[in-house]
This record gives C-alpha cells, sequence and structure tokens, in this order.
C-alpha cells in the first residue's frame, strides 16, 4: 500500500492511522493530525482499490452497497501490511488510534469487526455499518470509540448509526456518539469533538 509515515521521535508514542474518503489518497488527512498533539506518530495509507479513478479502501456494488467479501479482504490485508510496517518503522503496533474519514472510517470499522483488539482506539467521521452478513467480534479492551454523524447526510440514515452503535457496544466497545447538524462534508465541529475525545481518554502517552 502507498503511504506517508512520520515519526514522532518517541518509541512509547501512539500512532494516529490515518484513512481517508472516497477519491482522497495518503495525504489529505494529515493536516488534521497536528490536532490530536506532536507527540504522536502520523500514518497514512492509501485505498488499495480503485472506482473510476478515485482510490477506495474496498469496492462498492452501488452507492451505499459494500462489496462485503471484497471489505473483508481488503480489511485483512490492511492489517496485515500495518503490522508488518511496524516492524520496519519501528512503532508500536499495540498503539494504534484509526481516524477515517467516509469510506477510511468504514474499513476503520470493519477492523474493529474483524480485528476488535487491534486498534487501541477509533474516530469515525460520517461511518456507514460495514458488515450486515458478518457478526462483530468481542472487544475484551473496552476500546474507545469516536463516532460522528450529520443529521442532514443522505447517504447514511439514521436508523443504520443507531444498530451500528448498539452493535459496538454489545461486543464490549467504549462508544461516544455524535450526531451534528450537517451533511456528509467533514466539519470543524467534527473535528473539535474528536479532539476533545481524544484528550477525555488520555489516548497520548
Amino acid at each position: 500500500m502507498h503511504y506517508v509515515y512520520k515519526s514522532s521521535g518517541n518509541p512509547e508514542a501512539m500512532t494516529l492511522l490515518l484513512l481517508h474518503g472516497t477519491g482522497g489518497n495518503e495525504h489529505d488527512l494529515i493536516p488534521l493530525a497536528t490536532y490530536f498533539g506532536s507527540d504522536i506518530n502520523i500514518l497514512s495509507l492509501r485505498g488499495n482499490t480503485n472506482e473510476n479513478g478515485m482510490p477506495r479502501f474496498f469496492k462498492r456494488l452501488a452507492m451505499g452497497v459494500f462489496d462485503e467479501e471484497d471489505l473483508e479482504f481488503r480489511t485483512h490485508e490492511m492489517v496485515t501490511f500495518i503490522k508488518e510496517l511496524a516492524e520496519k518503522e519501528k512503532f508500536d503496533a499495540t498503539k494504534i488510534i484509526a481516524l477515517g474519514y467516509s469510506n477510511g472510517a468504514n474499513i476503520a470499522g470493519a477492523t474493529l469487526f474483524l480485528h476488535p483488539n487491534f486498534l487501541a482506539g477509533a474516530i469515525l467521521f460520517r461511518p456507514m455499518l460495514p458488515f450486515h452478513h458478518q457478526e462483530i467480534q468481542f472487544n475484551f479492551n473496552k476500546t474507545p470509540i469516536f463516532l460522528s454523524s450529520g443529521n442532514q447526510d443522505t447517504m447514511v440514515s439514521s436508523g443504520e448509526i443507531e444498530n451500528y452503535v448498539e452493535a459496538l457496544n454489545f461486543a464490549g466497545f467504549d462508544v461516544t456518539n455524535f450526531t451534528i447538524n450537517t451533511g456528509h462534508n467533514l466539519s470543524q465541529l467534527d473535528l473539535d469533538l474528536a479532539v476533545e475525545w481524544f484528550q477525555i481518554k488520555n489516548l497520548v502517552n
């Protein structure tokens, strides 16, 4: 996978894993990382699939309809890649916090389903329920999860988000969920709420 890695210089640091939306790349979300402090590593990936020239992390069958078989494959592929990269770049694979927007949030969510104890936390901006035909596995770490949705987002129904949050809670995750007055686009309020959550959960060493 194409990636950008920026070390904090601290071997004990958390790593912020940045996962872009459809049509983005590994550079898009890097400016957001500065809001979370200087004592973190930054790892930003580019999706490994392509839809009409737009990078994505997995295929979809139609707008809002995921190719769940490909999503499962790509999620395992990404986790394996990150574990190998942790050895190469010398960061701690047990201290990774995902920050994903839209398509990136969805592969981060799929990671919670399939590798529930891999991430140390996750920030999901405009997520959708990643799987309808796959049971979520149990999380034993009470891993903190942040979700933010827009009440004017035509791509995601409020009912689906409620089901998603319920599934995460049932699986043992520590979920914080916000619905804000906006559409699918990322807003400053999303970022402010995520930074506040990040500090409250004490996710910086």
